[in-house]
């Protein structure tokens, strides 16, 4: 998956996949890798508008499946 990086203290790069609704973030500051299913894409919208670590703990961490990319 194509990832973007962004400027924000929880995340290096952030991607989704619309079509399998998948979104994965690349984490500070290891560069660990962890993809998030069944996201719908307003989700991932609303957090790229704003402070993406504050909206992932908040909205997205404990709230979907997840799987650490190896």
């Amino acid at each position: 998956m194509r990832r973007e990086k962004v400027d924000s203290s929880l995340a290096i790069s952030v991607g989704y996949d619309a079509l399998s609704s998948i979104l994965e973030i690349e984490f500070k500051p290891t560069g660990a890798v962890w993809r998030y299913y069944n996201v719908p894409e307003r989700i991932f919208l609303e957090m790229m508008s704003g402070s993406i670590g504050k909206y992932f703990n908040t909205n997205i961490k404990g709230q979907y499946p997840e799987s650490q990319v190896v």
